[in-house]
């Protein structure tokens, strides 16, 4: 499997995904200009990635301006054609901004930009551990309205959801205020994926936590 780390003016963390899927994960990664447009050496089987960071400095809002890159023309085609696209952060909020997932990311409920790590946990089982991954954002608090939620929840399109360590799903546990406490989601077809926490920080045994891995294995294979 192949991997495409998209780099905007405003990123920082594309070279910690690189890394992350690299060294940690020993994948192909091939970086990816927002100025280019070519990516026809990925097949529907390889993966593209929206990295974290603030692209565009997050003016208008966040992903706003970087929905329009060359590069996000042609990531939505290849997503269209049922290629893999994984969004994180603010990646997360692009590919919202850009209508491949439903939904919007709002300023975080409690007004504040939060840099910690959280539980959170698979939303199609309850007997998986509470995964530690580590957020950084502002804009993180996922909102839709009610009738979105409903065909996320019917379609099982609701993959993490933040918890407490022990697995709860409660609202001491959300941070950002996120409604139904998404932490990630994903289309109808379930090949395009999107969530807040990084788990490209939690992939590294020198890090002390690897959790990570195990969010590139339920949503690839790979560990």
């Amino acid at each position: 499997m192949k991997f495409g780390v998209v780099v905007f003016p405003g990123s920082n963390c594309d070279r910690d995904m690189m890394e992350a899927l690299q060294h940690d994960l020993n994948q192909e990664v091939i970086p990816l200009w927002h100025k280019d447009k070519d990516i026809r050496s990925f097949t529907t089987d390889d993966c593209i990635v929206l990295p974290g960071g603030f692209s565009y400095g997050d003016y208008l809002r966040c992903g706003a301006i970087a929905r329009f890159s060359p590069m996000m023309q042609s990531v939505i085609e290849f997503a269209n054609r049922g290629g893999k696209v994984l969004g994180v952060c603010n990646g997360f909020q692009i590919l919202c901004e850009s209508g491949l997932l439903p939904g919007v990311l709002l300023r975080n409920s409690h007004q504040q930009f939060v840099c910690k790590n959280i539980f959170m946990k698979e939303s199609s089982s309850d007997q998986d551990p509470a995964l530690k991954i580590p957020v950084a954002h502002g804009e993180g608090r996922y909102f839709a309205n009610q009738a979105t939620l409903e065909e996320l929840e019917m379609h099982r399109q609701i993959i993490y959801r933040y918890c407490d360590e022990k697995g709860n799903i409660t609202g001491a546990a959300n941070p950002n205020g996120a409604m139904h406490n998404i932490a990630g989601i994903c289309n109808r077809e379930r090949n395009v994926f999107g969530m807040m926490p990084h788990p490209e920080r939690a992939c590294s045994a020198i890090l002390g936590n690897e959790d990570g891995r195990q969010v590139f294995n339920h949503l690839f294979g790979i560990n």
